[in-house]
């Protein structure tokens, strides 16, 4: 009894249409977003870093304590370090996707606001004669025949 009920109440969320369009949001989304990592690693950053001097800002880092190296020359114990230039990719990476997201959201807001202008614009159609305004219209024609 409570597995059906958890079953039939799950089946009746995940049928909803605004989760599947959610679910269509995310997935989009994530395409989105390697679109334009792509953007800014293959494109944007390669003129960035040979403006600063030919850097790749992903090998910037802080190195807190050197590797340990063994008698055999082989790294015994890694190298910690504070990778910082990870972290402006990524912040560049958020900032050309909030602003792709934004301008998108912008020319969306416009046609939108643009098609209710156009509906404003357009005269409302007159409204059907109420049986009070035909029965007085008739009237006015029977008058006018008897002038």
């Amino acid at each position: 009894m409570i597995k059906s009920n958890f079953l039939s109440d799950f089946k009746k969320f995940a049928m909803k249409g605004n989760v599947i369009d959610m679910a269509v949001g995310v997935i989009i989304g994530g395409a989105f977003g390697k679109i334009v990592t792509s953007i800014v690693n293959d494109i944007i950053m390669p003129p960035i870093g040979l403006l600063v001097g030919g850097m790749n800002f992903k090998d910037l880092k802080l190195v807190m304590q050197d590797e340990v190296l063994g008698a055999d020359g082989a790294v015994e114990q890694a190298a910690v370090t504070l990778n910082y230039g990870n972290f402006l990719q990524q912040t560049f990476d958020f900032l050309i996707i909030a602003f792709s997201i934004f301008m998108v959201i912008r020319i969306i807001g416009n046609l939108s606001r643009k098609k209710e202008e156009e509906k404003a614009a357009e005269p409302a159609p007159a409204p059907a004669p109420s049986a009070e305004e035909k029965l007085l219209t008739e009237i006015r024609d029977l008058l006018k025949e008897k002038k």
